[in-house]
Protein backbone atom coordinates (compact mmCIF):
# COMPACT_ATOMS: atom_id res chain seq x y z
CA UNK A 1 0.00 0.00 0.00
CA UNK A 2 1.96 3.47 -1.13
CA UNK A 3 1.41 5.77 -3.87
CA UNK A 4 1.92 4.60 -7.73
CA UNK A 5 -0.21 3.20 -10.32
CA UNK A 6 1.08 -0.43 -9.53
CA UNK A 7 0.30 0.21 -5.86
CA UNK A 8 -2.86 -0.10 -3.81
CA UNK A 9 -3.88 3.00 -2.36
CA UNK A 10 -7.13 5.40 -2.71
CA UNK A 11 -6.77 6.18 -6.47
CA UNK A 12 -6.22 3.06 -7.73
CA UNK A 13 -8.77 1.15 -6.01
CA UNK A 14 -11.52 3.96 -6.94
CA UNK A 15 -9.95 3.56 -10.90
CA UNK A 16 -10.39 -0.21 -10.42
CA UNK A 17 -14.04 0.30 -8.87
CA UNK A 18 -14.98 2.47 -11.30
CA UNK A 19 -14.30 0.05 -14.29
CA UNK A 20 -15.47 -2.97 -12.76
CA UNK A 21 -18.77 -0.80 -11.88
CA UNK A 22 -19.11 0.08 -15.71
CA UNK A 23 -18.17 -3.26 -16.79
CA UNK A 24 -20.68 -5.66 -14.25
CA UNK A 25 -23.06 -2.95 -15.83
CA UNK A 26 -22.36 -3.68 -19.43
CA UNK A 27 -22.20 -7.30 -18.42
CA UNK A 28 -24.75 -8.74 -16.16
CA UNK A 29 -28.55 -8.76 -16.70
CA UNK A 30 -30.27 -6.41 -14.05
CA UNK A 31 -27.00 -5.74 -12.18
CA UNK A 32 -27.94 -2.00 -10.82
CA UNK A 33 -31.20 -3.60 -9.04
CA UNK A 34 -29.22 -7.47 -8.17
CA UNK A 35 -26.62 -5.08 -6.47
CA UNK A 36 -22.71 -5.91 -5.65
CA UNK A 37 -21.91 -7.72 -2.08
CA UNK A 38 -18.81 -5.26 -0.48
CA UNK A 39 -16.55 -6.50 2.38
CA UNK A 40 -13.88 -5.70 3.81
CA UNK A 41 -10.79 -7.11 6.49
CA UNK A 42 -9.55 -5.40 9.64
CA UNK A 43 -6.11 -4.25 7.45
CA UNK A 44 -4.96 -0.48 7.49
CA UNK A 45 -6.76 1.29 4.68
CA UNK A 46 -9.22 -1.39 4.18
CA UNK A 47 -12.21 0.31 5.41
CA UNK A 48 -11.56 3.31 3.33
CA UNK A 49 -10.67 0.87 0.21
CA UNK A 50 -14.19 -0.39 0.84
CA UNK A 51 -15.74 2.63 1.11
CA UNK A 52 -13.96 3.84 -2.07
CA UNK A 53 -15.50 0.69 -3.64
CA UNK A 54 -19.07 1.11 -2.87
CA UNK A 55 -19.30 4.98 -3.62
CA UNK A 56 -17.59 3.90 -7.50
CA UNK A 57 -21.11 2.14 -7.64
CA UNK A 58 -23.42 3.97 -5.68
CA UNK A 59 -22.61 6.77 -8.63
CA UNK A 60 -23.75 4.80 -11.38
CA UNK A 61 -26.86 3.90 -9.38
CA UNK A 62 -26.40 0.24 -8.05
CA UNK A 63 -27.50 -1.13 -4.59
CA UNK A 64 -24.63 -2.08 -2.65
CA UNK A 65 -24.58 -4.67 -0.26
CA UNK A 66 -22.53 -3.30 2.41
CA UNK A 67 -20.77 -5.17 5.01
CA UNK A 68 -19.91 -2.20 8.02
CA UNK A 69 -18.45 -4.73 10.62
CA UNK A 70 -15.41 -7.12 9.64
CA UNK A 71 -16.08 -9.86 7.82
CA UNK A 72 -14.48 -13.48 6.62
CA UNK A 73 -13.33 -13.58 3.00
CA UNK A 74 -16.10 -16.34 2.37
CA UNK A 75 -18.73 -14.24 3.61
CA UNK A 76 -18.98 -11.78 0.49
CA UNK A 77 -19.15 -15.23 -2.23
CA UNK A 78 -21.86 -16.89 0.04
CA UNK A 79 -23.71 -12.98 -0.01
CA UNK A 80 -23.99 -13.35 -3.73
CA UNK A 81 -25.20 -16.46 -3.69
CA UNK A 82 -27.77 -16.09 -1.48
CA UNK A 83 -29.08 -12.39 -2.55
CA UNK A 84 -28.69 -13.13 -6.06
CA UNK A 85 -26.35 -10.42 -6.32
CA UNK A 86 -24.38 -9.44 -9.72
CA UNK A 87 -21.06 -9.63 -8.06
CA UNK A 88 -19.06 -8.94 -5.20
CA UNK A 89 -15.59 -7.44 -4.06
CA UNK A 90 -13.61 -8.29 -0.93
CA UNK A 91 -10.75 -5.94 0.43
CA UNK A 92 -8.28 -8.04 1.65
CA UNK A 93 -4.89 -9.32 1.72
CA UNK A 94 -5.65 -12.76 3.10
CA UNK A 95 -2.09 -14.05 4.64
CA UNK A 96 -0.09 -11.84 3.48
CA UNK A 97 2.47 -9.36 5.34
CA UNK A 98 0.86 -6.56 7.35
CA UNK A 99 2.06 -3.72 4.48
CA UNK A 100 0.06 -5.46 2.16
CA UNK A 101 -3.75 -5.22 0.94
CA UNK A 102 -5.86 -6.73 -1.84
CA UNK A 103 -8.80 -6.67 -4.04
CA UNK A 104 -10.81 -9.98 -4.81
CA UNK A 105 -13.62 -9.39 -7.34
CA UNK A 106 -16.26 -12.50 -7.94
CA UNK A 107 -18.34 -12.68 -10.49
CA UNK A 108 -22.42 -13.41 -10.38
CA UNK A 109 -21.93 -16.84 -10.08
CA UNK A 110 -20.31 -16.63 -6.44
CA UNK A 111 -16.83 -17.52 -8.13
CA UNK A 112 -13.68 -15.44 -8.35
CA UNK A 113 -13.10 -13.98 -11.85
CA UNK A 114 -11.75 -15.85 -14.86
CA UNK A 115 -10.93 -15.51 -18.65
CA UNK A 116 -12.62 -13.33 -20.59
CA UNK A 117 -13.94 -11.26 -17.71
CA UNK A 118 -10.20 -10.22 -16.00
CA UNK A 119 -9.12 -9.64 -19.27
CA UNK A 120 -12.51 -6.99 -20.10
CA UNK A 121 -12.60 -5.65 -16.72
CA UNK A 122 -9.05 -4.64 -17.30
CA UNK A 123 -10.03 -2.88 -20.20
CA UNK A 124 -13.13 -1.23 -18.61
CA UNK A 125 -10.42 0.08 -15.82
CA UNK A 126 -8.37 1.78 -18.34
CA UNK A 127 -11.33 3.72 -20.06
CA UNK A 128 -12.36 5.09 -17.07
CA UNK A 129 -9.96 6.46 -14.86
CA UNK A 130 -10.56 9.86 -13.97
CA UNK A 131 -12.48 9.96 -10.52
CA UNK A 132 -15.84 10.42 -10.35
CA UNK A 133 -15.74 11.75 -6.70
CA UNK A 134 -14.26 10.65 -3.85
CA UNK A 135 -17.69 9.53 -1.88
CA UNK A 136 -16.25 7.93 1.26
CA UNK A 137 -19.29 9.15 3.10
CA UNK A 138 -22.00 7.58 0.27
CA UNK A 139 -22.14 4.44 2.61
CA UNK A 140 -23.29 6.46 5.94
CA UNK A 141 -26.04 8.46 3.40
CA UNK A 142 -27.08 6.85 0.22
CA UNK A 143 -30.23 4.96 0.30
CA UNK A 144 -28.51 2.39 -1.95
CA UNK A 145 -26.03 1.10 0.69
CA UNK A 146 -27.80 -1.71 2.98
CA UNK A 147 -25.82 -3.83 5.39
CA UNK A 148 -26.63 -7.53 4.38
CA UNK A 149 -26.09 -8.72 8.29
CA UNK A 150 -29.87 -7.14 8.85
CA UNK A 151 -30.93 -8.83 6.06
CA UNK A 152 -30.54 -12.53 7.80
CA UNK A 153 -27.72 -13.22 5.65
CA UNK A 154 -24.96 -14.51 8.05
CA UNK A 155 -27.57 -16.63 9.88
CA UNK A 156 -28.51 -18.39 6.43
CA UNK A 157 -24.60 -19.16 6.21
CA UNK A 158 -24.57 -20.68 9.19
CA UNK A 159 -27.36 -22.38 9.21
CA UNK A 160 -25.87 -24.23 5.92
CA UNK A 161 -22.49 -24.61 8.33
CA UNK A 162 -24.30 -26.17 10.43
CA UNK A 163 -25.81 -28.74 8.30
CA UNK A 164 -22.72 -30.50 7.38
CA UNK A 165 -23.06 -31.53 11.29
CA UNK A 166 -24.03 -35.21 11.59
CA UNK A 167 -22.71 -36.04 14.61
CA UNK A 168 -24.67 -33.72 17.19
CA UNK A 169 -25.07 -35.86 20.08
CA UNK A 170 -21.10 -36.87 20.21
CA UNK A 171 -20.05 -33.58 19.97
CA UNK A 172 -22.14 -32.54 23.11
CA UNK A 173 -20.53 -35.00 25.14
CA UNK A 174 -17.02 -34.65 24.05
CA UNK A 175 -14.24 -33.54 26.53
CA UNK A 176 -11.32 -33.02 23.90
CA UNK A 177 -9.85 -30.07 23.90
CA UNK A 178 -9.22 -27.65 20.54
CA UNK A 179 -7.03 -24.35 20.68
CA UNK A 180 -7.99 -21.76 18.15
CA UNK A 181 -5.80 -18.75 16.71
CA UNK A 182 -7.25 -15.87 14.63
CA UNK A 183 -3.57 -14.90 13.77
CA UNK A 184 -4.49 -11.44 14.79
CA UNK A 185 -7.70 -11.98 11.94
CA UNK A 186 -11.00 -11.79 12.04
CA UNK A 187 -12.00 -15.56 12.73
CA UNK A 188 -12.76 -15.32 15.87
CA UNK A 189 -16.52 -14.56 16.02
CA UNK A 190 -17.25 -16.76 13.03
CA UNK A 191 -14.77 -19.63 14.20
CA UNK A 192 -17.09 -19.33 17.91
CA UNK A 193 -20.26 -19.36 15.98
CA UNK A 194 -19.47 -22.56 14.21
CA UNK A 195 -18.37 -23.94 17.12
CA UNK A 196 -21.40 -23.05 18.50
CA UNK A 197 -23.84 -24.48 15.69
CA UNK A 198 -22.08 -27.84 15.62
CA UNK A 199 -22.92 -28.09 19.31
CA UNK A 200 -19.11 -28.58 19.87
CA UNK A 201 -17.37 -27.61 23.31
CA UNK A 202 -15.62 -23.52 22.99
CA UNK A 203 -12.40 -23.59 21.88
CA UNK A 204 -9.18 -22.07 24.02
CA UNK A 205 -8.35 -19.20 22.24
CA UNK A 206 -5.04 -17.70 21.86
CA UNK A 207 -5.26 -14.73 24.27
CA UNK A 208 -2.32 -12.96 22.07
CA UNK A 209 -3.87 -13.69 18.19
CA UNK A 210 -7.42 -13.64 19.17
CA UNK A 211 -8.66 -9.77 18.14
CA UNK A 212 -8.03 -8.29 15.07
CA UNK A 213 -4.53 -6.24 14.84
CA UNK A 214 -3.30 -4.61 11.05
CA UNK A 215 0.21 -5.07 12.93
CA UNK A 216 0.19 -8.51 13.83
CA UNK A 217 2.46 -8.10 16.26
CA UNK A 218 3.51 -11.61 17.47
CA UNK A 219 4.31 -12.89 14.04
CA UNK A 220 6.76 -12.44 11.07
CA UNK A 221 4.33 -13.57 8.69
CA UNK A 222 0.41 -13.44 9.54
CA UNK A 223 0.25 -17.34 7.61
CA UNK A 224 -0.09 -20.40 9.44
CA UNK A 225 1.30 -22.30 6.77
CA UNK A 226 4.40 -21.39 8.01
CA UNK A 227 4.52 -24.34 10.32
CA UNK A 228 6.07 -23.80 13.52
CA UNK A 229 7.15 -20.17 13.96
CA UNK A 230 3.61 -19.10 13.36
CA UNK A 231 2.30 -21.61 15.73
CA UNK A 232 4.69 -21.31 18.43
CA UNK A 233 2.00 -18.85 20.71
CA UNK A 234 -0.81 -21.86 19.68
CA UNK A 235 1.29 -24.65 20.45
CA UNK A 236 2.21 -22.69 24.28
CA UNK A 237 -1.28 -22.44 24.76
CA UNK A 238 -2.09 -25.92 24.14
CA UNK A 239 0.41 -27.45 26.55
CA UNK A 240 -1.17 -25.39 29.30
CA UNK A 241 -4.18 -26.31 28.72
CA UNK A 242 -3.39 -29.93 27.88
CA UNK A 243 -4.94 -29.74 24.57
CA UNK A 244 -3.78 -31.91 22.33
CA UNK A 245 -5.22 -30.33 18.61
CA UNK A 246 -4.74 -26.69 17.19
CA UNK A 247 -6.91 -25.15 15.01
CA UNK A 248 -5.25 -22.11 12.83
CA UNK A 249 -7.40 -19.64 10.49
CA UNK A 250 -5.19 -17.22 8.30
CA UNK A 251 -6.35 -13.40 9.06
CA UNK A 252 -9.44 -13.31 6.62
CA UNK A 253 -9.82 -16.86 7.51
CA UNK A 254 -10.49 -18.82 4.59
CA UNK A 255 -7.41 -20.84 5.29
CA UNK A 256 -7.32 -23.19 7.81
CA UNK A 257 -4.08 -25.28 9.27
CA UNK A 258 -4.14 -27.76 11.85
CA UNK A 259 -1.75 -29.58 14.63
CA UNK A 260 -2.19 -32.25 16.39
CA UNK A 261 -0.14 -33.11 19.52
CA UNK A 262 1.98 -37.44 19.51
CA UNK A 263 2.33 -39.38 22.07
CA UNK A 264 5.92 -38.36 21.99
CA UNK A 265 5.09 -35.06 22.67
CA UNK A 266 6.39 -33.42 19.52
CA UNK A 267 3.30 -31.22 17.44
CA UNK A 268 2.89 -32.59 13.87
CA UNK A 269 1.42 -29.43 11.99
CA UNK A 270 0.13 -31.65 9.23
CA UNK A 271 0.60 -30.27 5.70
CA UNK A 272 -2.53 -28.86 3.32
CA UNK A 273 -2.22 -32.16 1.47
CA UNK A 274 -2.42 -33.83 4.26
CA UNK A 275 -5.20 -31.94 5.43
CA UNK A 276 -6.79 -32.24 2.07
CA UNK A 277 -6.41 -36.13 2.30
CA UNK A 278 -8.29 -36.13 5.90
CA UNK A 279 -11.20 -33.96 4.98
CA UNK A 280 -11.58 -35.47 1.44
CA UNK A 281 -12.05 -39.31 3.02
CA UNK A 282 -13.96 -37.90 5.84
CA UNK A 283 -16.24 -36.16 3.39
CA UNK A 284 -16.38 -39.23 0.96
CA UNK A 285 -17.33 -41.23 4.61
CA UNK A 286 -20.08 -39.20 5.43
CA UNK A 287 -21.66 -38.88 2.18
CA UNK A 288 -21.55 -42.80 1.79
CA UNK A 289 -23.21 -43.29 4.98
CA UNK A 290 -25.86 -40.72 4.00
CA UNK A 291 -26.86 -43.13 1.45
CA UNK A 292 -24.88 -41.74 -1.71
CA UNK A 293 -23.66 -43.56 -4.23
CA UNK A 294 -19.99 -43.35 -5.07
CA UNK A 295 -20.93 -42.54 -9.04
CA UNK A 296 -23.12 -39.61 -8.03
CA UNK A 297 -19.85 -37.82 -6.29
CA UNK A 298 -17.03 -35.93 -6.86
CA UNK A 299 -14.13 -33.97 -5.84
CA UNK A 300 -11.66 -31.35 -6.95
CA UNK A 301 -7.88 -30.60 -6.17
CA UNK A 302 -5.62 -28.02 -8.30
CA UNK A 303 -3.06 -29.82 -10.36
CA UNK A 304 -0.08 -28.80 -7.76
CA UNK A 305 -1.96 -30.60 -4.82
CA UNK A 306 -1.72 -34.07 -3.81
CA UNK A 307 -3.05 -36.42 -5.78
CA UNK A 308 -4.53 -39.07 -3.38
CA UNK A 309 -7.81 -38.14 -3.88
CA UNK A 310 -7.11 -38.88 -7.57
CA UNK A 311 -6.13 -42.31 -6.04
CA UNK A 312 -9.03 -42.87 -3.61
CA UNK A 313 -11.16 -41.88 -6.61
CA UNK A 314 -9.56 -44.65 -8.96
CA UNK A 315 -10.45 -46.80 -5.97
CA UNK A 316 -13.77 -46.07 -4.50
CA UNK A 317 -15.73 -44.87 -7.75
CA UNK A 318 -16.06 -41.46 -7.14
CA UNK A 319 -15.25 -38.20 -9.64
CA UNK A 320 -12.26 -36.56 -9.31
CA UNK A 321 -10.75 -33.56 -11.41
CA UNK A 322 -8.40 -31.25 -11.49
CA UNK A 323 -8.13 -27.77 -12.02
CA UNK A 324 -5.48 -24.86 -12.49
CA UNK A 325 -4.06 -23.56 -9.72
CA UNK A 326 -6.40 -21.22 -7.11
CA UNK A 327 -9.53 -21.51 -6.22
CA UNK A 328 -11.51 -19.29 -9.10
CA UNK A 329 -10.17 -22.11 -11.22
CA UNK A 330 -11.21 -25.32 -8.58
CA UNK A 331 -14.92 -23.07 -8.23
CA UNK A 332 -15.97 -23.05 -11.37
CA UNK A 333 -14.74 -26.84 -12.07
CA UNK A 334 -16.87 -27.55 -9.73
CA UNK A 335 -19.55 -25.72 -11.19
CA UNK A 336 -18.93 -27.89 -14.22
CA UNK A 337 -19.37 -31.00 -12.35
CA UNK A 338 -22.55 -29.62 -10.94
CA UNK A 339 -23.95 -29.49 -14.48
CA UNK A 340 -22.99 -32.62 -15.32
CA UNK A 341 -24.87 -34.29 -12.97
CA UNK A 342 -22.24 -34.88 -9.80
CA UNK A 343 -22.75 -33.46 -6.34
CA UNK A 344 -18.93 -31.70 -5.56
CA UNK A 345 -18.16 -33.09 -1.67
CA UNK A 346 -14.99 -31.47 -1.27
CA UNK A 347 -12.54 -29.29 -3.29
CA UNK A 348 -8.86 -28.40 -1.65
CA UNK A 349 -5.71 -26.66 -2.52
CA UNK A 350 -2.23 -27.67 -1.19
CA UNK A 351 -1.87 -23.97 0.06
CA UNK A 352 -4.44 -24.96 2.91
CA UNK A 353 -7.50 -23.93 1.13
CA UNK A 354 -10.65 -26.26 1.28
CA UNK A 355 -14.48 -26.19 0.60
CA UNK A 356 -16.72 -28.71 2.53
CA UNK A 357 -19.86 -29.11 0.58
CA UNK A 358 -21.07 -26.72 -1.71
CA UNK A 359 -22.06 -23.52 1.05
CA UNK A 360 -19.50 -20.98 -1.45
CA UNK A 361 -17.45 -21.79 -4.18
CA UNK A 362 -14.33 -20.39 -2.97
CA UNK A 363 -11.91 -21.69 0.44
CA UNK A 364 -13.18 -21.42 3.72
CA UNK A 365 -11.51 -21.90 6.61
CA UNK A 366 -14.73 -21.56 9.14
CA UNK A 367 -16.48 -24.32 7.60
CA UNK A 368 -13.44 -26.61 7.24
CA UNK A 369 -12.80 -25.56 10.81
CA UNK A 370 -15.81 -26.86 12.09
CA UNK A 371 -16.25 -30.04 9.94
CA UNK A 372 -12.46 -31.39 10.48
CA UNK A 373 -12.95 -30.73 14.76
CA UNK A 374 -16.54 -33.15 14.37
CA UNK A 375 -14.43 -35.46 12.51
CA UNK A 376 -11.69 -35.79 15.12
CA UNK A 377 -13.30 -36.37 17.38
CA UNK A 378 -15.15 -39.00 15.78
CA UNK A 379 -11.90 -40.40 15.22
CA UNK A 380 -10.69 -40.48 19.32
CA UNK A 381 -13.50 -41.21 20.93
CA UNK A 382 -15.51 -43.87 18.36
CA UNK A 383 -12.55 -44.98 15.91
CA UNK A 384 -9.79 -45.24 18.46
CA UNK A 385 -7.20 -43.06 16.63
CA UNK A 386 -5.93 -39.60 16.27
CA UNK A 387 -6.10 -37.66 13.21
CA UNK A 388 -2.22 -38.57 12.26
CA UNK A 389 -3.06 -42.17 12.97
CA UNK A 390 -6.09 -42.11 10.44
CA UNK A 391 -4.41 -40.58 7.84
CA UNK A 392 -1.41 -43.39 8.33
CA UNK A 393 -4.89 -46.23 7.65
CA UNK A 394 -5.57 -43.82 4.28
CA UNK A 395 -2.26 -44.74 3.49
CA UNK A 396 -2.06 -48.07 4.23
CA UNK A 397 -5.19 -48.46 1.70
CA UNK A 398 -4.27 -45.96 -0.49
CA UNK A 399 -0.64 -46.04 -0.72
CA UNK A 400 1.60 -43.56 1.21
CA UNK A 401 1.78 -40.13 -0.46
CA UNK A 402 4.85 -38.01 0.17
CA UNK A 403 5.47 -34.65 -1.05
CA UNK A 404 8.07 -31.50 -1.35
CA UNK A 405 7.52 -28.49 -2.69
CA UNK A 406 9.85 -25.98 -3.23
CA UNK A 407 11.52 -23.47 -5.13
CA UNK A 408 14.69 -21.75 -6.93
CA UNK A 409 14.88 -18.14 -6.78
CA UNK A 410 15.63 -16.75 -10.38
CA UNK A 411 15.15 -12.35 -11.10
CA UNK A 412 15.90 -13.27 -14.89
CA UNK A 413 13.39 -13.58 -16.83
CA UNK A 414 14.73 -13.83 -20.21
CA UNK A 415 17.29 -16.89 -18.09
CA UNK A 416 13.50 -18.57 -17.02
CA UNK A 417 11.93 -18.70 -20.48
CA UNK A 418 15.35 -20.06 -22.09
CA UNK A 419 15.29 -22.88 -18.93
CA UNK A 420 12.10 -24.19 -20.14
CA UNK A 421 12.69 -23.95 -23.96
CA UNK A 422 15.61 -26.07 -23.38
CA UNK A 423 13.29 -28.79 -21.15
CA UNK A 424 10.34 -28.71 -24.14
CA UNK A 425 12.72 -28.57 -27.42
CA UNK A 426 16.31 -29.58 -25.83
CA UNK A 427 19.46 -28.29 -25.71
CA UNK A 428 19.85 -28.22 -29.98
CA UNK A 429 16.29 -27.11 -30.75
CA UNK A 430 15.22 -28.32 -34.54
CA UNK A 431 12.81 -25.91 -35.92
CA UNK A 432 9.77 -28.00 -38.06
CA UNK A 433 7.52 -26.28 -40.41
CA UNK A 434 4.96 -29.63 -39.48
CA UNK A 435 4.94 -29.02 -35.64
CA UNK A 436 2.39 -25.88 -34.07
CA UNK A 437 5.34 -25.11 -32.03
CA UNK A 438 7.49 -24.06 -34.04
CA UNK A 439 10.36 -26.80 -32.76
CA UNK A 440 10.39 -30.36 -33.03
CA UNK A 441 9.40 -31.42 -29.05
CA UNK A 442 12.65 -32.72 -27.20
CA UNK A 443 11.19 -33.26 -23.89
CA UNK A 444 13.28 -36.08 -21.23
CA UNK A 445 12.03 -39.08 -21.65
CA UNK A 446 13.40 -40.13 -18.07
CA UNK A 447 13.96 -38.23 -14.95
CA UNK A 448 16.09 -39.75 -12.33
CA UNK A 449 16.56 -42.65 -14.31
CA UNK A 450 12.21 -43.21 -14.17
CA UNK A 451 10.53 -43.22 -17.69
CA UNK A 452 8.35 -40.57 -18.09
CA UNK A 453 4.93 -42.02 -19.04
CA UNK A 454 3.23 -38.43 -19.63
CA UNK A 455 3.85 -35.00 -20.46
CA UNK A 456 1.16 -31.64 -19.80
CA UNK A 457 2.78 -28.47 -20.86
CA UNK A 458 -0.01 -25.35 -20.32
CA UNK A 459 2.38 -22.84 -21.34
CA UNK A 460 1.85 -24.38 -25.10
CA UNK A 461 -0.59 -26.09 -25.16
CA UNK A 462 0.50 -29.91 -25.04
CA UNK A 463 -0.64 -33.31 -22.99
CA UNK A 464 1.00 -36.48 -24.38
CA UNK A 465 -1.82 -38.26 -22.36
CA UNK A 466 -4.58 -36.97 -24.43
CA UNK A 467 -5.88 -38.66 -28.23
CA UNK A 468 -5.31 -35.18 -29.74
CA UNK A 469 -2.24 -33.68 -27.89
CA UNK A 470 -4.49 -31.19 -26.28
CA UNK A 471 -4.79 -30.57 -22.65
CA UNK A 472 -7.87 -30.03 -21.17
CA UNK A 473 -6.73 -27.22 -18.65
CA UNK A 474 -6.93 -23.69 -20.45
CA UNK A 475 -3.28 -22.81 -21.53
CA UNK A 476 -1.50 -19.55 -20.97
CA UNK A 477 1.41 -18.66 -22.81
CA UNK A 478 2.12 -16.03 -20.40
CA UNK A 479 3.33 -18.35 -17.58
CA UNK A 480 5.13 -21.84 -17.82
CA UNK A 481 3.82 -24.48 -16.25
CA UNK A 482 4.94 -28.25 -17.34
CA UNK A 483 3.79 -31.42 -15.21
CA UNK A 484 5.68 -34.70 -15.97
CA UNK A 485 4.21 -38.33 -14.70
CA UNK A 486 6.72 -40.80 -14.09
CA UNK A 487 6.54 -44.65 -13.92
CA UNK A 488 7.35 -44.61 -10.53
CA UNK A 489 4.04 -43.22 -9.71
CA UNK A 490 5.40 -39.87 -8.85
CA UNK A 491 3.68 -36.31 -10.34
CA UNK A 492 5.52 -33.04 -10.20
CA UNK A 493 4.83 -29.79 -11.71
CA UNK A 494 7.58 -27.37 -12.39
CA UNK A 495 6.14 -23.52 -12.99
CA UNK A 496 6.68 -19.91 -12.82
CA UNK A 497 5.55 -17.30 -9.93
CA UNK A 498 2.73 -14.45 -11.06
CA UNK A 499 3.85 -12.72 -8.15
CA UNK A 500 7.70 -13.44 -7.25
CA UNK A 501 11.00 -14.07 -9.25
CA UNK A 502 10.63 -18.03 -8.60
CA UNK A 503 10.90 -21.45 -10.61
CA UNK A 504 8.63 -23.18 -8.14
CA UNK A 505 8.34 -26.97 -8.02
CA UNK A 506 5.61 -29.24 -6.53
CA UNK A 507 6.37 -33.41 -6.97
CA UNK A 508 4.63 -36.34 -5.10
CA UNK A 509 5.49 -39.78 -5.33
CA UNK A 510 2.81 -42.35 -4.40
CA UNK A 511 4.55 -45.64 -2.56
CA UNK A 512 4.17 -49.20 -0.80
CA UNK A 513 5.70 -47.81 2.23
CA UNK A 514 6.41 -44.05 3.83
CA UNK A 515 10.58 -44.49 3.41
CA UNK A 516 10.69 -46.06 0.26
CA UNK A 517 8.21 -43.45 -1.58
CA UNK A 518 10.71 -40.58 0.61
CA UNK A 519 13.96 -42.18 -0.86
CA UNK A 520 13.22 -42.33 -4.47
CA UNK A 521 11.07 -38.83 -4.12
CA UNK A 522 14.68 -37.18 -3.22
CA UNK A 523 16.23 -38.66 -6.31
CA UNK A 524 13.66 -37.19 -8.25
CA UNK A 525 13.78 -33.43 -7.03
CA UNK A 526 17.47 -33.90 -7.01
CA UNK A 527 17.32 -34.36 -10.46
CA UNK A 528 14.52 -31.50 -11.46
CA UNK A 529 17.10 -28.89 -9.76
CA UNK A 530 20.12 -30.62 -11.42
CA UNK A 531 19.08 -31.69 -14.66
CA UNK A 532 16.07 -30.04 -15.68
CA UNK A 533 16.74 -26.83 -14.47
CA UNK A 534 20.47 -26.87 -14.22
CA UNK A 535 20.42 -24.31 -10.93
CA UNK A 536 24.08 -24.36 -10.82
CA UNK A 537 25.05 -23.66 -14.36
CA UNK A 538 22.53 -21.38 -14.54
CA UNK A 539 23.06 -19.26 -10.63
CA UNK A 540 19.60 -20.18 -9.22
CA UNK A 541 19.41 -19.67 -5.59
CA UNK A 542 17.75 -22.80 -3.79
CA UNK A 543 15.31 -21.82 -1.43
CA UNK A 544 17.15 -21.74 2.19
CA UNK A 545 15.92 -24.93 4.38
CA UNK A 546 14.03 -23.58 7.33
Amino acid sequence: MEAGFSRMNDLTVLQASQGLAMYIEENVTDAKTRGVVIGHDHRYHSDSFARLTAAAFIQRGFKVWYYRDLVHTPLVPYTIKKLKAAGGVMITASHNPKDDNGYKVYWENACQIIPPHDEGIASSILQHLNPWGWGYDLVDTSELCVDPSNQGVIDAYFDEVAALSTFTQDNVKSDIKFVYTAMHGVGTPFAERAFNVFKLSPFIPVKEQVKPDPDFPTVAFPNPEEGKGSLSLAMKTADEHKATLILANDPDADRLAIAEKQKDGEWKIFTGNQIGSVLGAASYEKAIKSGKKSAELAMVASTVSSKFLERMGQVEGFRFEESLTGFKWIGNAAMQLEKEGYQVIFSFEEAIGFTIGDIVKDKDGISALAFFSEWAIQLYNNHGTTVYGYLEQLYQKYGYFVSDNSYFICHDKALIQTIFQRIRFGNQPIRSDTSSFGYELAYPKTVAGYKVVSIRDLTIGYDSSKPDNKPTLPVSSSSEMITFRLENSTVFTIRTSGTEPKIKYYSELRGESEEQAKQDLTKVVTSIGQDLLEYERNGLEKKKEE
